[in-house]
């Protein structure tokens, strides 16, 4: 991938990789960029338009990689009649205006859903995986094998780093909330297991179909559906009647899942899930009369994702550890994301999530245009959160996302002196009620043109 990438990146096991000083760094991330920039340039079609819109020729600053950094709306830019009305070489024609590799030899014969689509790409190569688009289209994020590969060892490193637990294979591990069936989200799930779980102890997993793009994608349509007024009666009793089907498994699948935690709870748990998951099984695990006092005192818990909307009471996390006995210093947390390849572990010391160095953080302004002030010394600067992934292979490493970010590059807050950031994430759109990031418009012209 370019010398001075493989010189950050090869720090992916380093016991100490987030512990070096920004400013020293900074020289060998902008020729990483740059060489990103030329590997991609002339690949890449909709980052070959962007730097002759911007006149960017080389990388020579971070500031030079700002107008050429992908709206996180930029993988849903494909024509919502693509995927409504199953034109699957087209929506395949779309995929490749944002993959460095041409996409070839896939069978697009009688493709039956948008889930055998993405079984079709797997097989050759290309990994899709999607966001979960319940308020709208998904995001579909095309990554390579070396993308999964990376994604394996990132995965235990960041968990090992912010838990303190190692891979010892000496866990029983339970999932408390359905699993997204993407490439990613499979592929990170099996390298923990290998890493953390005890082979005799098979996985829990949550009891509930898995959620896959095209389920998801269904229930999409039909509440659009039935907003504008075109479901049928058949259909909207359907859908109601599949609602009501998938809360009781639900339902069910929260006691089962307390039931399994109390019948292991004398071995070493990982617990894992999203807050509202995790806080559904804990207290049913209380009504059943069982709380920390009976549970390993060695137990970790790996939380994905932040609230989703979800409303709990105050204590909800500390609820959640002294019910399972998890200690201070084995509560994982990562802040990463679907367009991301790496992620940022939370600090035992600060609390802070720690960004690895290579990956180049940027705040912009609000509408995503401008990359503000800031000091590699130190000192706290909030804003818009861009990224530039060098680990990613498989599509373009920069990526403008939604979040409200506070970054300091020298916190000088724990005995890890790399840049890191607050607890206190934040989307925009739901600070605001919406998300308009200034350059969305063009690309998503321009990507419609292209497909």
């Amino acid at each position: 991938m370019g010398a001075a990438a493989d010189k950050l990146m090869g720090q992916v096991r380093a016991d100490e990789r987030f512990n070096y000083d920004a400013a020293e760094v900074r020289e060998t991330q902008i020729a990483a960029l740059n060489e990103r920039f030329h590997e991609r340039k002339h690949v890449l079609k909709l980052l070959g338009h962007r730097a002759e819109e911007a006149g960017t020729t080389e990388i020579k600053s971070v500031e030079d990689m700002v107008p050429l950094l992908f709206p996180h709306t930029a993988y849903k830019s494909y024509p919502e009649s693509f995927l409504m009305d199953e034109k699957w070489d087209r929506l395949t024609k779309w995929l490749g205006t944002v993959s460095p590799y041409p996409i070839e030899g896939v069978d697009l014969e009688n493709i039956t859903d948008i889930d055998d689509w993405i079984d079709r790409l797997s097989a050759k190569g290309y990994f899709i995986s999607c966001s979960s688009g319940t308020t709208g289209k998904s995001a579909m994020l095309i990554a390579s094998q070396k993308d999964m590969d990376w994604s394996k060892i990132d995965t235990v490193g960041v968990f090992s780093w912010g838990s303190g637990v190692e891979p010892a294979q000496d866990r029983k591990m339970i999932g408390t909330a359905p699993v997204a069936s993407v490439p990613k989200n499979l592929t990170i799930g099996e390298a923990q297991r290998q890493a953390f779980a005890n082979p005799d102890w098979p996985r829990f997993n949550y009891p509930v179909p898995p959620i896959t793009v095209g389920s998801l994608t269904m229930m999409v349509v039909m509440r659009k559906k039935i907003s504008d007024g075109t479901a049928t009666p058949q259909e909207i009793a359907d859908f109601e009647s599949t609602s009501s089907s998938r809360q009781e498994i639900l339902d069910k699948a929260i006691i089962l899942a307390a039931e399994e935690c109390i019948a292991n709870r004398e071995k070493k748990l990982m617990v894992s899930g999203l807050w509202s998951g995790l806080y559904a099984v804990a207290k049913a695990v209380r009504d059943m009369g069982y709380s920390a006092k009976d549970f390993h005192p060695d137990n970790c818990i790996y939380v994905g994702g932040g609230l989703k909307r979800a409303l709990l009471p105050d204590d909800y996390q500390e609820f959640v550890h002294q019910t399972f006995n998890i200690p201070h210093n084995r509560d994982f947390q990562n802040y990463s994301m679907q367009e991301l390849n790496s992620g940022m572990p939370k600090c035992r010391e600060c609390g802070r999530y720690h960004v690895p160095p290579w990956m180049v953080p940027m705040i912009l302004d609000k509408d995503g245009d401008k990359l503000l002030p800031y000091d590699l010394t130190g000192g706290e600067i909030e804003g818009r959160a861009a990224f530039f992934d060098l680990s990613l292979d498989g599509r373009w490493g920069g990526v403008i996302t939604g979040d409200k970010i506070s970054i300091d590059y020298n916190p000088g807050t724990c005995s890890h002196k790399g840049p890191s950031i607050r607890n206190n994430i934040a989307r925009y759109a739901d600070l605001e009620g919406d998300d308009k990031i200034g350059c969305a418009g063009t690309i998503d012209a321009y990507v419609r043109g292209v497909a």
